[in-house]
This record gives structure tokens, C-alpha cells and sequence, in this order.
């Protein structure tokens, strides 16, 4: 099927900066990036997060809904392009970063190709990708576990009772 008689598909797209652009501190090159975004239909509270990784800089992270008529390969390289318009350069992994976009869900289910895999492998673990997302997807399965995302949140990032004969010295 070509790009061009698609059909509309719903993507939930994560956002992250820790590195200021020329809009601004993270927050405001996130708000930039949601605006530069086509086809926005919901866009959750920007959030601020420890880093993960290397990364010493506190994270601004985000979600969106966007409905698109492009294939999952071309959206990933339509947020490529943004990364790139915002100044995004290659560079080390789980380092500071000017604008970070990834596909976690789209509506058509599982895509898997040697470039891109859809859900996104790592969302079920990140809480930073999951609270943004649950402002505005909370009832959207997973259609690898069939959990939604308030739940995946709730099972995957509750606090744990700390157990007392363990935590003794």
C-alpha cells in the first residue's frame, strides 16, 4: 500500500529533552516540538524526570496522540526530521539531548521491521513514558500484553512494600 491511500492511523509519540535548543530550556523546545508536530489530537502535561543513564541533566518528558495517514517507517522518519530541525546530532546512548521522539503505540498494533518496532521495546519500563501517557491514553492496550497503559503503569511502577527480615543487617 502506498504512503499516499494509507489509512489514518492513531500514534502515541513520547517526547524528551534535557538539553536546551534555540527555543528554549527542555520544557520550551518540548512545547516547540508538540507544535511542530502534525496532526496532534491530545497532549498531555509536560512532565520533569531524573535522568536515566550517563545523563547528569533532569529530563523534561511529554506524550502526544497524532493521526496520520503515514505508514509507521514514515513517521519514524518524519520525527527524525524534527529531531534533526531541533538539533539533534547522533551521539551516545542515554546521553543529554536536545529533542528525543519515539513511537511507543499506533493503532494498527505491531509493526516489526529491522529499523523500527512498534509498541516501542522499553515503554513498559519507563515511567517517564507511561504517566504522560496515561493523561491522555489511559484506557489503550498493548497489544503484546493487553494491559492498558494505566494499568502497565500501576503493575510496573508501584512502590514495593520493603521487607523487614531482608532489609535487617
Amino acid at each position: 500500500m502506498s504512503e499516499a491511500n494509507y489509512p489514518t492511523a492513531n500514534y502515541l509519540i513520547a517526547l524528551g529533552s534535557n538539553r536546551a535548543s534555540h527555543h528554549g530550556n527542555p520544557r520550551a523546545t518540548l512545547a516547540a516540538a508538540i507544535k511542530a508536530l502534525p496532526g496532534v489530537v491530545a497532549s498531555a502535561r509536560i512532565i520533569a524526570t531524573p535522568p536515566m543513564g550517563p545523563s547528569r541533566r533532569r529530563f523534561a518528558n511529554g506524550a502526544v496522540l497524532v493521526e496520520s495517514g503515514l505508514t509507521p517507517p514514515a513517521m519514524l522518519a518524519a520525527l527524525k526530521a524534527i529531531e534533526a530541525a531541533f538539533g539533534r546530532r547522533p551521539g551516545r546512548r542515554w546521553g543529554a539531548r536536545v529533542l528525543d521522539l519515539d513511537i511507543i503505540l499506533w493503532s494498527g498494533g505491531v509493526w516489526r521491521q529491522r529499523s523500527l518496532t512498534v509498541p516501542h521495546v522499553a515503554f513498559r519500563q519507563r515511567a517517564f513514558v507511561l504517566a504522560p501517557a496515561r493523561q491522555i491514553a489511559p484506557r489503550w492496550r498493548d497489544p503484546v500484553t493487553g494491559r492498558t497503559i494505566a494499568q502497565t503503569l500501576v503493575q510496573n511502577h508501584r512502590p514495593r512494600p520493603v521487607d523487614r527480615k531482608r532489609a535487617r543487617p
